[in-house]
């Protein structure tokens, strides 16, 4: 399964990473990216890793949100982040998503992070991104801010923005000092 996330990740990143540093991007993988690994938090039931043929690696998590929350991450998405992260290394936080129903047009993922693991859960990069219908890949972008031990960081994702159904393709945080 590795094999195919890092297929995957290869493709969405070749035209962008020179050609010597593609052999090596395998390496700056410091997260599982299946959707299988992904720990949804707020919702009465865990929601379903689903065939996809139309996404990246043919895996998707759908995610029913009943609605508006009182807070942004009253329904979220967490993954662990597996690797030690130094102080100034750059990371990306890549990931496929598309919604199939919402109230609007598209639907704001109202905060996509890397963030400590445990409370406070305070984030050293953090951006909204707003999604559409397709399936696309998109990414932010940060510095981190000291040194992080294995474990103590997540990717994090508050998705209460509205009442909609995301489907969150992998996710692949990359550390670009590696």
């Amino acid at each position: 399964m590795r094999k195919a996330w890092l297929a995957v990740l290869g493709a969405a990143w070749l035209a962008a990473v020179p050609a010597a540093a593609q052999d090596d991007i395998a390496k700056q993988i410091i997260n599982e990216p299946s959707p299988a690994a992904f720990t949804i938090y707020g919702l009465p039931e865990k929601p379903k890793v689903r065939k996809d043929a139309s996404v990246q690696g043919g895996q998707a998590l759908r995610v029913a949100v009943p609605g508006k929350g009182a807070t942004p991450y009253a329904v979220g998405l967490s993954a662990p982040v597996k690797k030690a992260i130094r102080k100034g290394d750059k990371l990306v936080l890549a990931f496929w998503a598309r919604f199939d129903k919402a109230e609007g047009t598209s639907v704001t993922i109202a905060n996509v992070s890397v963030q400590l693991a445990t409370a406070p859960y305070t984030s050293f990069f953090a951006k909204g991104v707003d999604i559409g219908p397709e399936w696309k890949l998109y990414s932010v972008e940060g510095v981190a801010d000291r040194d992080y031990a294995a474990g103590e960081l997540a990717v994090a994702m508050h998705l209460a923005t509205g009442k909609q159904v995301i489907d969150l393709g992998p996710i692949f945080l990359l550390d670009l000092n590696l």
